[in-house]
């Protein structure tokens, strides 16, 4: 009976240290920062605009446009 039991609560432990060490990981971690567009002075927000994609908008109704062969 004391060899289960000294198993088990090294097993126990063993899981509570490596939980442990892991949700530390996560906390501490710090996401790297994410550039989703271009901020030089040449462009602007009108010309961003102006250079998005108007051939296939999202209709009114939510049906995804098809997309066309070529």
């Amino acid at each position: 009976m004391k060899y289960e039991t000294l198993m088990l609560r090294s097993l126990f432990a063993a899981c509570f240290a490596v939980s442990a060490l892991i949700l530390g990981a996560m906390l501490t971690t710090t996401p790297p920062t994410v550039q989703l567009a271009s901020t030089t002075a040449t462009q602007s927000l009108g010309s961003i605009l102006l250079t998005a994609p108007t051939s296939c908008a999202l209709p009114a109704d939510g049906v995804v446009c098809p997309r066309l062969p070529g």
